[in-house]
């Protein structure tokens, strides 16, 4: 291991100790360097991979800061593992959604205040207006879906379990299978399993929440394949109490 990749080690341990902690300037950097028995250049270099992976925060002016080391923040380059990986690695990162997503919802409906649950019903009614636009807006759309399932995933009661699944549909994911959807049937079946999952929660039923969030993020999977069913050998989902 190089002097460098000792020294990240060394940083993130003081971490881990607590003798940094979350917020925390870091010691200027004559003393750090001494701390950790490395040269400035050595510790510079450091400092920005620890920057780079959002561990420090480097303010112009002001010194080094440990970040709020927040699961949402570390974990943020995730997304731009999946946008990389654009087949079967996307795939792979929507089989981890799928297993993870359903329960995060079924999670989030005892949980979900009535105000969030309005604003699922506001998102839900604006995407069913744009779907029926002679023209569709898939970025508007993209921007709702987003905001649809990061609404829900925030409320589940782990924030760690969000972030991981905050991160494992990246945007351009998300576009691809948008702009996938010129039959205005995908359209119409994916804002209905959306629908259905709002219903399941304004129930407050996890079980249900959870059976519709599973549905439909393996529609995801199969849209990306280009296999998904056809409209009418879909499940139908637009009613939960069929």
């Amino acid at each position: 291991m190089g002097v460098v990749e000792t020294a990240i080690d060394t940083v993130k341990q003081l971490i881990i100790d607590g003798e940094l902690r979350p917020g925390q300037r870091l010691p200027v950097e004559k003393d750090l360097a001494e701390q950790l028995g490395v040269s400035r250049n050595t510790l510079r270099e450091a400092v920005r991979a620890l920057t780079a992976m959002r561990v420090l925060q480097t303010r112009q002016g002001d010194g080094t800061y440990v970040t709020s080391l927040s699961p949402g923040l570390l974990l943020d380059g995730m997304s731009f593992v999946a946008d990389l990986h654009l087949d079967a690695g996307a795939r792979q990162f929507l089989h981890v959604r799928r297993l993870l997503e359903p329960e995060a919802t079924a999670l989030a409906a005892t949980r979900l205040p009535g105000d969030v649950l309005d604003r699922l019903g506001d998102v839900l009614a604006e995407a069913e207006r744009l779907a029926g636009e002679p023209d569709v807006d898939h970025d508007k759309l993209i921007v709702l879906d987003q905001e649809f399932h990061s609404l829900i995933t925030a409320h589940c009661g782990n924030p760690v379990l969000a972030a991981v699944i905050e991160n494992m549909s990246g945007r351009t994911v998300r576009a691809r299978v948008w702009r996938g959807m010129t039959d205005p049937g995908a359209l119409r079946r994916t804002l209905g399993e959306h629908r259905s999952i709002h219903a399941a929660l304004l129930a407050r039923d996890p079980d249900r929440a959870r059976l519709y969030a599973a549905v439909h993020i393996l529609g995801v999977e199969e849209s990306l394949a280009g296999d998904a069913p056809t409209e009418t050998g879909a499940m139908e989902t637009g009613d939960p109490d069929d």
